[in-house]
């Protein structure tokens, strides 16, 4: 068998479109179906479940986001293969281009992992290694010069409460001026909106706040595409990439190709069991970019 990523809850497999999906990184249950209710949207469905919206998106296309039929099955895809770090010691590994956050228990079991909002095209969330400085609770917001001058109305201090934009939690990083906090816009996580900083759910921030101290490894990465070896199966996991993910949230539908990098990137993950790659399902993935992970060895 080939030794690879262990995740929990590996008997518990589920087929979903062209693929399997894989045991659940953040729970117990892995991914599901959710019937949509009347009135609701796909904004309110990720925040039901505490997934991102471009991600839910990308795994139900066709789905009207703001319109969806009442009754509606919605995939929910909570199941994950962590990102590639290249390195050991990272406690959170932050990967862009999926919008998710993981974070990995010093007892070497399985990260838990948490949908996020980055910045918006032209304030980017930046690549790197570097380390959380300081935690904040009920952090104070103090508007940079330029977002005061994009928006003279904004004060030059924000207090604790409901309004503030930063949430209750904040984890400063030594990447200034970034941080990893909470919002008061549910809405904007998995979403590049903000202004650099990454943005959480309230229980989620809540939560990653008790788990973390001063001074914990971060890495941000940007991998579209991930691959991983789970019970002797190759696995493939394409998301959008942040343009596309932009593409997406105003509506337009995702079109990426096979490229030679991602078929490059595939066969050295198989390695000695090239022979058993489907090339078909594997164009599939990487041209239909929906975020869970699909079985490519047959």
């Amino acid at each position: 068998m080939r030794r690879g990523l262990r995740l929990c809850g590996l008997a518990a497999l589920a087929v979903v479109a062209s693929g399997c999906a894989v045991s659940n990184l953040h729970g117990p249950g892995g991914s599901s179906v959710y019937r949509v209710g009347e009135k609701e949207t796909l904004v309110d469905v990720a925040q039901r479940h505490n997934v991102g919206y471009v991600e839910l998106v990308a795994a139900n296309p066709g789905v009207d986001p703001w319109l969806p039929k009442p009754g509606t099955e919605v995939f929910i895809p909570k199941v994950h293969l962590p990102p590639k770090t290249g390195a050991k010691g990272e406690r959170i590994v932050i990967n862009l281009a999926e919008m998710r956050l993981y974070y990995y228990e010093p007892d070497g079991k399985p990260p838990h992992s948490y949908a996020i909002g980055i910045g918006r095209e032209g304030l980017g969330t930046p690549l790197g290694v570097t380390t959380i400085l300081k935690k904040v609770k009920d952090p104070t917001w103090r508007p940079t010069a330029r977002m005061r001058k994009e928006d003279p109305a904004l004060p030059a201090v924000v207090p604790p409460g409901p309004d503030n934009p930063m949430g209750s939690r904040a984890l400063y990083l030594a990447l200034r001026p970034y941080a990893i906090h909470g919002t008061n816009k549910q809405f904007a996580v998995g979403r590049r909106v903000s202004s650099g900083c990454i943005r959480m759910y309230k229980k989620d921030i809540e939560e990653l706040y008790e788990r973390v101290r001063p001074g914990t490894k971060v890495l941000i990465v940007d991998q579209p595409v991930k691959l991983g070896w789970i019970n002797d199966q190759l696995y493939i996991e394409a998301h959008p990439t942040q343009k596309q993910s932009d593409e997406l949230t105003f509506g337009k539908p995702v079109h990426a190709t096979m490229t030679d990098a991602i078929a490059a990137d595939v066969r050295a993950a198989a390695g000695p069991h090239s022979k058993r790659l489907d090339w078909t399902v594997v164009k599939k993935a990487a041209a239909e970019r929906r975020g869970y992970p699909v079985r490519i060895t047959r």
